[in-house]
């Protein structure tokens, strides 16, 4: 072999296939999978199909998720998503008005 030109080149180039493809779905799944190990009874998730529930029971593969009032779905847990937070800060819709530059009515 007198020419290690075109094998270098090869190999360089199946490294950064691995670097920038392969590495980085290794995490996600990685991370994925310790998200839904660590769902708890009480939390609120999303499933992959957009469906939003709180968890009201967990089993070794599944997870029965509360969707409505009396409503229960049992679901894999390879379904959950991501743990939906409530953000910090937020406001209901009764606590301002719907235009800021209308100034709410007094009670007399």
């Amino acid at each position: 072999m007198s020419n290690p030109g075109p094998l270098l080149f090869l190999l360089v180039v199946a490294g950064a296939f691995w670097l920038l493809m392969i590495r980085p779905a290794q995490r996600k799944a990685r991370e994925q999978q310790a998200l839904q190990a660590a769902v708890a009874v009480g939390d609120e998730v999303m499933t992959t199909s957009g469906i939003f529930g709180q968890v009201r029971a967990l089993e070794e593969e599944t997870v029965h998720l509360q969707i409505a009032d009396g409503v229960q779905i049992r679901v894999v847990r390879a379904a959950i998503a991501r743990v939906v937070t409530p953000e910090i800060g937020t406001t209901n819709e009764e606590d301002e008005p719907a235009d800021p530059t209308v100034e709410p009515e007094e009670k007399q």
